[in-house]
């Protein structure tokens, strides 16, 4: 029957891959579960692996997974003799955003300090806006002058 040899966690080569080796005569099948559930086999998700005498070793490759690919990865080789199966849990990505629950889930104290603000950082945040501020306004009217004046010229000396 089919005897599992070696079955890796996750590690990043050109792709992710999931090692496995196994052994069985006559050569088993293998086919992958995640999470319970089989896992067809995608562009993002292949199995490469090649037959040595009676040993099959290889790895499941993933192409960029996400965290929608963590989860248990069960490897299930059978032959005629029987089969075999062992499952490693593969981890790839953080989840992008806290669930819904978990926004709500925390109660944030409010205390007298908390609602302090730093004075100093306060004013020096003010005095950059109304200095940009006023740079914008002076470059604005020098703008306008220098259309009044050099704008109104008419080519080759005809009046409108």
């Amino acid at each position: 029957p089919p005897r599992i040899l070696t079955l890796e966690e996750p590690v990043l080569h050109m792709d992710h891959c999931i090692a496995f080796a196994v052994h069985g005569n006559p050569a088993p099948t293998l086919h992958w579960l995640h999470n319970g559930q089989v896992l067809r086999e995608t562009e993002i998700i292949r199995m490469e692996f090649y037959q040595q005498g009676e040993v099959s070793e290889g790895c499941l490759l993933f192409n960029k997974p996400t965290h929608y690919n963590n989860g248990n990865y069960t490897i299930v080789a059978t032959n005629q003799l029987g089969s075999a199966n062992q499952t490693i849990k593969g981890h790839f990505l953080e989840k992008p955003f806290p669930a819904v629950s978990e926004l709500f889930s925390f109660q944030m104290q409010y205390t007298p300090e908390f609602l302090c603000v730093d004075s100093q950082a306060f004013s020096f945040q003010v005095s950059i806006a109304v200095g940009l501020a006023a740079f914008a306004c002076v470059l604005l009217v020098v703008l306008f002058i220098m259309i009044n004046k050099y704008g109104r010229r008419s080519k080759f000396g005809m009046k409108g």
